[in-house]
């Protein structure tokens, strides 16, 4: 009852906020790729514009109206802290703000049916872009019909004066997302309003180590380079075109877009580079998972160059939330990591047994196939099996806590708290 009394008085005081200032909203969801195309957006328009976003995984209907309000953190259980954002937010009703931003990008969450809806009546969008859908967070939804239902509804709600942002590779989001708004299309196939070409993978002259991706971005005939620093993997490309196409809707000139994707920093556990002992390196994903991010990533650590006798190590923690997929979810991984030659296999958890097995059932050695209960176990593993040279791909979802295993392998664990996610002290508590 007081959660939902709080939600409301949030969500009016939000309403009010935005009635007055009436800045542009960008409303950004998905089943994957949300704040990676958050702050591609964020790092575009930021070249002209005054623009705020929510921060962290502000997401849903107690951080979006905070992220509307200019509060970076919850009170929690805190009654004085919940005064003072009121008191924030009606002073901001009340008064007048020279500085409230012109542009609110907003990334919306859903954990459940309604919460798309009820995010864009809270801020309706003049902008509302759609990532990704696929079967995530399908335990919650029950069928992935409904979780389309879901997710059109940020392009649905567009008025005849918007802008529907759409993955034009994802055959669910084009064949779903009907809307009154124009429509601008980012991907890598042909047809895509904003199309992505030539990707490479640049390494470092000295170690040969990946340094970022250089690719091109072709627009309606006009072609620019695009580098993205510190990535590797091709599924973050179409984070940075939506950033653009969001960019093109605003007015941002197509090659300062571009230059201004360089200044994006990785975000930590999403397929970033770190140092490891023994001279190896860590691809650390271990942000979330789900099944496609989960075999792309796979597929670029098997495009990873190594030395001779140096190995690639996939280490998989448990997909979660899958609901009646999570059998044949786990198992279509473990086909995977066989077919692309990796050459160990880690997992952590109970689902994951499900992996190893498919994985050993496919063709890989039992000695190249170990599983763990827990992320502390696999880490311990880990550090005395792997040799310089050796490429160590983590990831895993939340719940099951992989960047530990980054923790206990980075050749500087005194940065952890710079480099990995979920350091906190509510989360290091956990």
């Amino acid at each position: 009852m007081l959660k939902s009394l709080l939600q409301l008085i949030l969500k009016l005081l939000a309403k009010a906020i935005l009635k007055k200032y009436r800045p542009d909203v960008v409303g950004i969801t998905g089943s994957i790729g949300k704040t990676s195309t958050k702050e591609a957006a964020v790092a575009v328009l930021r070249t002209r514009f005054n623009v705020r976003a929510n921060v962290k995984n502000y997401n849903n209907e107690i951080g979006l109206p905070l992220t509307v309000i200019g509060v970076d953190k919850t009170p929690g259980r805190s009654i004085f802290g919940w005064l003072k954002v009121f008191g924030r937010a009606l002073k901001l009703i009340g008064g007048k703000t020279e500085n409230y931003p012109e542009i609110l990008v907003l990334e919306m969450g859903s954990d459940k049916p309604g919460d798309i809806q009820y995010l864009v009546e809270t801020a309706p969008c003049k902008v509302g872009v759609l990532t990704y859908i696929a079967p995530v967070h399908i335990e919650f939804f029950k069928t992935l019909k409904k979780i389309i239902q879901e997710k059109r509804v940020i392009v649905s709600h567009l008025t005849e004066e918007g802008f529907a942002v759409l993955n034009y590779d994802n055959d669910l989001v084009m064949q779903n997302a009907k809307t009154k708004a124009e429509v601008v299309t980012f991907g890598f196939k042909d047809g895509a309003d904003f199309q992505a070409t030539d990707v490479n993978i640049i390494p470092d002259p000295e170690t040969n180590w990946p340094t970022g991706l250089n690719f091109k971005v072709n627009f309606r005939g006009n072609i620019v380079p695009v580098f993205l620093p510190g990535a590797m993997a091709e599924h973050l490309i179409p984070a940075a075109l939506a950033g653009l196409a969001i960019g093109h809707i605003f007015g941002v000139n197509f090659v300062e877009a571009a230059g201004a994707l360089r200044d994006l920093k990785p975000l930590a556990g999403h397929m970033c580079l770190i140092p490891g002992i023994k001279k190896t390196m860590l691809i650390d994903d271990s942000y979330n998972s789900s099944p496609e991010p989960t075999i792309s990533a796979l597929k670029t650590l098997k495009n990873i160059d190594i030395k001779a006798d140096a190995e690639r190590y996939a280490v998989l923690g448990d997909m979660l939330e899958l609901g009646l997929e999570t059998e044949s979810a786990h198992r279509d991984i473990g086909r995977r990591v066989a077919e692309l030659g990796v050459d160990v296999l880690v997992t952590v958890g109970e689902a994951s047994k499900q992996t190893a097995q498919a994985a050993r059932e496919a063709g890989m050695e039992e000695h190249r196939v170990v599983t763990f209960a827990d992320s502390a176990s696999a880490g311990k593993f880990l550090q005395d099996a792997i040799k310089e040279g050796d490429v160590v791909l983590i990831k895993g979802s939340q719940g099951v806590r992989m960047e530990k295993i980054v923790k206990e392998l980075m050749a500087e664990p005194l940065r952890a708290s710079e480099l990995l996610v979920r350091q906190t002290g509510e989360w290091e508590r956990k």
